[in-house]
């Protein structure tokens, strides 16, 4: 691994006016990748996912996990001053990216147009829940309202109920959004010199995930049913019962079926039975699949079949609660885990998931609230 190379946004400077996660996973992403990131917060109370909760030695999951090597600088932009300073940290900047109230930005002087006129090479990414026009404009967009408004809630969960994902989706398709223009806008910057304005909100994001049961409603005219941890539109795929517990297979072609069936489960005067031969008609009976697959499954504990399926290339998993997760071989052996610095102390931390093959990205201490302010605003005073 060739340190020298440096990481691949090194000297590219990011300001961010953010808060919860969405904008905060895009930006954390950023200076993982090298980017100087300076986070403004407000005085005294700061991003409020800072206090969502306090379970890492004090100090909020959230925060800890979106924020990490940011510089936190506190400043009061309901004052002259604070918004001077602001505007001066932008124009040394390279991308300016908030999620503030949609036209929050504007009145406080910070709209793209006005940026970028002082600064033509600059990047904009403004962020919002539902968009910068339109009748839910101006609604209130927390995760759970935009899974639900976007449909993605009324594909999730068993046939009895509904629910939202276990993680903050819409936000986190926001997130990766705006990384990916905000990574598209410095290339094109680089051939052209000119910068961009960019919009990205939850409700697009989430809406352009929701792929597969849009097109069925679109073209198959069905809504896609809530299937639990199965798959709607592929069978078998789902948890099947073994001995001593229950394990997750996944046949994703109608090779895959015979091997499953016939190879792994030894039914094989079922591999070519018209019933079940193609995924259409499998998925039209579905129930009759699952219980085939299951009665056979239970021949297994659960390690015997994970190796077998294993041995004949047939996808499967086990369903992890999370202290094995922690523990999961896949990152021990590969050495994911590191320490980064916080306020409190060391905590471990999981690698940025971009691997690069010459170099170890970086991965910064967890910021105090105003840890950076003087030393910023001292910049800005250097420069004058």
């Amino acid at each position: 691994m060739d340190d020298s190379a440096g990481p691949p946004l090194a000297g590219i400077t990011v300001v961010a006016l953010e808060q919860a996660v969405a904008a905060p996973l895009a930006t954390r992403h950023l200076a993982d990748l090298g980017a100087r990131v300076i986070k403004i917060e407000r005085v005294g109370e700061g991003d409020f996912a800072r206090s969502y909760d306090d379970a890492v030695h004090g100090l909020a999951t959230h925060f800890v996990w979106l924020n990490r090597g940011k510089e936190s600088v506190e400043l009061d932009l309901k004052s002259p001053a604070g918004r001077d300073a602001l505007r001066r940290l932008i124009g040394r900047s390279d991308v300016f990216l908030q999620n503030l109230a949609p036209g929050a930005a504007d009145r406080l002087g910070f709209g793209a147009d006005d940026l970028r006129t002082d600064n033509p090479g600059l990047i904009v990414v403004d962020m919002s829940g539902y968009g910068d026009a339109g009748p839910y404009r101006d609604r209130k967009a927390y995760d759970m309202l935009v899974q639900a408004e976007a449909g993605l809630i009324s594909v999730t969960g068993s046939a009895d109920d509904a629910v939202k994902t276990g993680i903050p989706t819409s936000d986190i398709a926001a997130g990766m959004y705006a990384l990916t223009a905000v990574l598209s806008a410095l290339v094109r910057r680089g051939v052209t010199g000119v910068g961009a304005s960019v919009a990205v909100s939850m409700f697009d994001a989430t809406v352009e995930w929701m792929g597969h049961p849009l097109y069925m409603r679109l073209y198959g005219d069905r809504q896609t049913p809530r299937s639990g941890v199965g798959h709607a539109a592929i069978v078998p795929y789902d948890r099947y019962p073994t001995s001593d517990g229950e394990l997750l297979i996944g046949v994703q072609n109608d090779r895959g079926w015979r091997v499953l069936i016939s190879d792994v489960l030894g039914r094989p005067e079922f591999a070519e039975d018209a019933r079940y031969a193609t995924n259409i008609e499998r998925v039209r009976r579905r129930s009759e699949v699952d219980e085939l697959v299951a009665t056979e499954t239970k021949r297994f504990t659960t390690a015997e079949l994970d190796q077998v399926l294993a041995a004949a290339g047939i996808p499967a998993a086990e369903i992890r609660e999370l202290d094995r997760v922690v523990a999961h071989p896949q990152l021990a052996e590969r050495d994911r885990w590191r320490e980064v610095g916080t306020e409190v102390g060391p905590i471990r931390a999981l690698l940025p998931p971009m691997t690069f093959a010459d170099i170890e990205l970086p991965m910064g201490d967890v910021p105090a609230l105003g840890q950076h302010t003087e030393a910023v605003l001292a910049e800005l005073d250097e420069s004058r």
